[in-house]
């Protein structure tokens, strides 16, 4: 008779260290594609209900949704992302190389800005050591070359790692291919390997989908409409650098209480400093009217509510994923707080009750 794994007897003791020593063993020997499975499995998930569909249009062919499924994702967000990161790529190097080359001044802009500023103003800026020009255009020009050099290094290495990537990127649909065919059949074997009431299991499990999900449409869909749209504003307006721009406001777009107006507010306010009023008017009522007003309007539509986390605990996450795994971050940070969540929501509903207090009665 076979013995359960979690027998207290030496044959079962033995399994359970056989298993987490050969888990050990495989994380780390696919740790060098964490990023590549990870964006597998977000896109396996985000797109389960379209390869579902396609799979009710022809039954009994799994390899066959499954495929047309994973060329959709690839001409409607690999294709594209590449153009996007090429085109950035491009334009920042251009840029930083203006920069470097002294075609554009980055402290005599902070000059012609000081300069607009109110007498109180500039005494302020004075009290809280902002008023020393000399010192501040030193500093600017140190950090944009900084920068420049930054970016110059990456380009090299993006140009030294283009067959890495396209490995990963190969890892990345492959895997996606496989989730999306044998995605319910993985998903069931995992279940049964959790420890867990079939209740638990299925908070868990559905926490984790709901808050992928939630985090793919409701923070980086709306990422991209509001870096779109702000770029287009920034375009419309003549302002140099959209594209730049664009993207900075998608970023900053996603760490709530941040938002875009970390990046348009001091742009308007330059611009009014330096007697551009229309265009500063115009770019603070897009911001304020068509920019931030996007997150309100279209969040809420692609996601539900009770798939939302409190903003505070989804900053500090995003901020920590950030830190830690960079650009992966921005989704393995939510996830990781939505089952901490998740994991003490089960613990404290599986706890009894603690039984009522009785108050005496008066006078007793």
């Amino acid at each position: 008779m076979m013995e359960h794994p979690g027998q207290k007897t030496p044959a079962g003791v033995f399994l359970l260290a056989l298993v987490a020593a050969a888990t050990v063993a495989f994380v780390w020997l696919i740790a060098p594609f964490a990023g590549a499975i990870l964006w597998a499995v977000i896109a396996a998930v985000l797109f389960e209900p379209l390869n579902a569909r396609v799979l009710g249009m022809m039954p009994r062919r799994r390899s066959g949704a499954a495929l047309i499924t994973l060329l959709i994702i690839v001409v409607v967000v690999v294709v594209p992302a590449m153009l996007l990161a090429g085109a950035l790529l491009r334009e920042a190097t251009a840029f930083y190389a203006r920069v470097h080359a002294g075609e554009i001044d980055i402290g005599r802009l902070f000059v012609e800005a000081q300069a607009h500023l109110p007498g109180w103003l500039r005494g302020w800026l004075r009290d809280i050591g902002l008023g020393d020009v000399d010192g501040l255009r030193t500093k600017l020009a140190q950090g944009v070359a900084s920068s420049f050099r930054t970016v110059a290094a990456q380009v090299l290495s993006i140009g030294q790692g283009t067959f890495g990537f396209f490995v990963a990127l190969g890892v990345m649909l492959y895997l996606t291919f496989f989730l999306l065919r044998d995605g319910h059949a993985i998903a069931a074997r995992i279940e049964r390997a959790i420890p867990l009431t079939d209740g638990q299991r299925a908070v868990l499990i559905g926490k984790f989908v709901a808050v992928i999900r939630a985090t793919i449409k409701g923070s980086l869909i709306v990422a991209i409409l509001q870096g779109a749209t702000g770029g287009l504003v920034f375009w419309a307006l003549g302002l140099p650098g959209a594209l730049l721009w664009g993207v900075a406001m998608g970023v900053f777009s996603l760490f709530p209480a941040i938002g875009t107006g970390i990046v348009w507010v001091p742009v308007a306010i330059y611009l009014f400093a330096t007697g551009a009023i229309w265009q500063g008017i115009a770019l603070a009522g897009c911001g304020f009217f068509i920019i931030s007003s996007v997150d309100n309007v279209v969040r809420p539509i692609l996601v539900g509510r009770d798939a939302r986390m409190p903003d505070y605990v989804v900053l500090i996450a995003t901020l920590g994923g950030f830190e830690l795994m960079g650009f992966n971050g921005f989704v393995v940070g939510p996830v990781i707080a939505a089952l901490f969540m998740a994991v003490w929501d089960i613990f404290i509903s599986a706890r009894p009750a603690p039984d009522p207090v009785v108050e005496p009665p008066p006078g007793a």
